[in-house]
């Protein structure tokens, strides 16, 4: 069974969630990797407002090519989380609720899912193209001088995740692993 889920989440809605949950996402989320994780983090670290509202909000990690004529964006697939494991915690702790990419997570980004009952979702690398068809709109929000990797705001429609790693900080890459193994003893 598919759930359906909108952005921004609430913690109820989050808290719903169990690790292996297939789900569409709608509403708003918003684009950054690395570069621009580390602005937003200096940006907490100097007291000044982030550009966008961080409360319920759902990052997803990814530097989307250029539209085609007539889209709203081009491909726009997840890149590796890992890579923002330095700045999550701290967005997390300000009220992030949802993170959107491919990959594991560091011991520090799981105890602060927990400690936030916030969402780890993955997303199919290599599907970007297909992704983008899920994109009704897309603005800029912060930092265009990073090119693909500046801060967009993206209406979506039923964009097909995974959860990954629930409120509770149960992990499909980890279970899965095991009841893979398991079934090998079979």
């Amino acid at each position: 069974m598919v759930k359906r889920l909108t952005a921004p989440l609430t913690p109820e809605a989050a808290r719903e969630l169990c690790a292996g949950d297939s789900i569409y996402l709608s509403g708003v989320i918003y684009t950054a990797r690395d570069a621009a994780h580390k602005r937003l983090y200096e940006l907490v670290q100097k007291g000044l407002p982030l550009p966008f509202s961080i409360q319920g909000s759902v990052i997803y990690y990814a530097g989307p090519s250029p539209p085609r004529p007539g889209c709203a964006i081009g491909s726009v697939g997840p890149t590796t989380s890992v890579r923002m494991d330095a700045y999550a915690p701290t967005l997390l702790d300000l009220g992030e609720l949802g993170m959107i990419g491919k990959g594991n997570r560091s011991k520090d980004v799981v105890a602060a899912i927990r400690r936030n009952g916030a969402v780890y979702f993955g997303a199919i690398g290599g599907a970007g193209s297909l992704l983008s068809n899920c994109v009704k709109k897309a603005e800029l929000v912060a930092y265009e001088d990073l090119g693909a990797e500046a801060i967009l705001r993206l209406e979506i429609e039923d964009f097909p995740l995974t959860v990954i790693i629930d409120t509770l900080g149960e992990n499909l890459y980890e279970t899965g692993r095991q009841e893979y193994l398991k079934s090998l003893e079979r």
